[in-house]
């Protein structure tokens, strides 16, 4: 198997069951021009994110890491007409992307870009007495997983979805010997929830036009 294959079988599903997109395909473009890094989800894993939250129910979606929207209008497109998202961007160059990108997609209404550092950002929603968000989806700097998880974790409900994108780590994930600070993070952020009664977990692994990685779904409980 290669990653010529990979990316050959993503794309056959991706013509297959989403097809052409000009809104989708127009983020992609102005991320570009903006010289944004070419790191959003594939767009099959973006179909699985707006299934999810549709399976959901989902009416309060929270991201973690926008970069230029592409996901959040895979997200928004999962929610009803009164619903809310709200994603958070450290970098103003991706945030003003992303704004412009979610207003050309209709979504300026109820999708909302907050600029600064999750942490922070995550901990003003907390202090502004946030209603519990029922769909969350990280995908931010790797190091920093284990606290957007914690913070996800209180920003929720029972039966809140969160999942965690690029665990997989190209595999370093498995070694326990790596000194990478974005394998560190993602390895803490399993310790966390394997010790966290609150929540049931799995980790999938993945392969496809962005290389071999995964993520991980996460379930609320009481």
């Amino acid at each position: 198997m290669s990653q010529q294959q990979w990316t050959a079988v993503d794309t056959y599903f991706s013509d297959v069951l989403i097809g052409e997109d000009p809104v989708l395909a127009a983020a992609l473009a102005a991320a570009d021009a903006a010289g944004l890094p070419q790191i959003a989800v594939a767009p099959n894993q973006g179909k699985m994110l707006h299934l999810l939250a549709l399976t959901q129910g989902a009416r309060r979606v929270l991201e973690v890491g926008t970069l230029g929207g592409y996901s959040a209008i895979w997200l928004a497109r999962a929610l009803p007409a009164d619903g809310r998202l709200i994603t958070l961007e450290i970098d103003p160059t991706h945030a003003e992307v992303a704004t412009a990108n979610l207003k050309h997609a209709g979504f300026a209404e109820i999708a909302e870009v907050r600029l600064g550092r999750a942490a922070d950002t995550l901990a003003q929603l907390a202090a502004e007495g946030a209603e519990p968000f029922d769909f969350v989806f990280i995908d931010a700097d790797k190091p920093g997983n284990p606290v957007y998880f914690e913070w996800a974790l209180k920003l929720s409900r029972p039966g809140t979805v969160i999942v965690v994108d690029n665990v997989v780590r190209s595999g370093a994930v498995a070694d326990p010997d790596s000194t990478d600070p974005s394998v560190l993070g993602v390895r803490r952020l399993h310790e966390l929830l394997a010790a966290e009664p609150r929540v049931s977990a799995t980790s999938v692994q993945t392969v496809g036009v962005k290389g071999y990685d995964g993520f991980t779904l996460i379930r609320v409980g009481s």
